[in-house]
């Protein structure tokens, strides 16, 4: 069949953290590259979709066309591997270590933010004309969104420090679902049509995702949003990032592999 069980799904998680964590730097860093491209590749074209339609939802619909394409093509996200990695040292998988861990964490987020920043800037001389022009209506709203999500923020001081990470979390819930659906199937459709939903879910509810941060904000900065580079890491990169981990590692990769991988004992009936 093509739907695969929980705990089949459970053990390929566990299955790729470790094949991650071993994998070589080269590897990590342009599968890396190329999921960031492609993801904020898709967060452009959802954002052109929303300024010409008018309607947020069209343009959330189609965002996961993107999330799709990066995965089907076996690239990584950092928030995939904040749920998938941790699961190959906890249980206890030969050679599989804190450190290797964070060796692969620090690399693919090297190789998402090049990769997002590499789309950003494209995607800031098409709305420009090579900075020729000021920015048409898309890049407009690229300045609207970085400023209203940075410092909108920091204008409720801690209870914005709060939103946004509960944000970041709720988002890595969703997202890393998107990653374990994309392992529920063994065909094309059954995995697009899996990792779709919590992708849209996540898109279409505003949650904060660290990689499609990584395109948003620095496409905003250099078209003329109101807010500095300081804004950008302190009031959403960096609480994203950890809002993220928290929410994959919590939500989808431990509470996964706690019931599904380590099943309790049956209940003995009285």
């Amino acid at each position: 069949m093509a739907y695969l069980a929980p705990s089949e799904f459970v053990t390929k998680m566990i299955d790729a953290g470790e094949s991650k964590i071993f994998m070589s730097a080269r590897d990590t860093l342009i599968r890396a590259y190329m999921a960031g491209a492609i993801l904020a590749l898709a967060a452009a074209f959802a954002v052109t979709i929303t300024v010409n339609t008018g309607n947020f939802l069209i343009g959330s619909l189609l965002f996961p066309v993107g999330f799709c394409m990066l995965y089907l093509l076996g690239f990584d996200l950092l928030t995939g591997v904040f749920t998938l990695c941790p699961l190959a040292v906890i249980d206890r998988r030969p050679g599989c270590t804190w450190g290797g861990v964070f060796r692969n964490w620090t690399l693919v987020f090297l190789g998402n933010f090049a990769g997002a920043l590499t789309t950003a800037v494209f995607m800031a001389i098409i709305v420009t004309f090579g900075f020729t022009e000021a920015p048409n209506a898309v890049g407009q709203k690229l300045g609207a969104i970085g400023e209203s999500r940075t410092v909108g923020y920091a204008a409720h001081g801690a209870a914005g420090m709060l939103t946004l990470f509960i944000r970041g979390v709720m988002c890595n819930w969703m997202v890393s679902t998107g990653v374990v659906a994309a392992m529920m199937s063994t065909s094309v459709s059954g995995k697009v049509i899996a990792m779709w939903m919590p992708i849209l879910v996540f898109f279409y509810m505003g949650f904060e995702h660290s990689i499609v941060n990584m395109f948003l904000f620095p496409s905003g900065l250099m078209l003329g949003g109101h807010f500095t580079l300081y804004d950008y890491f302190m009031w959403n990169e960096i609480p994203t990032v950890v809002g993220n981990l928290v929410g994959g590692l919590t939500f989808v990769g431990a509470t996964l592999y706690s019931t599904h991988y380590k099943t309790a004992p049956k209940r003995v009936p009285a």
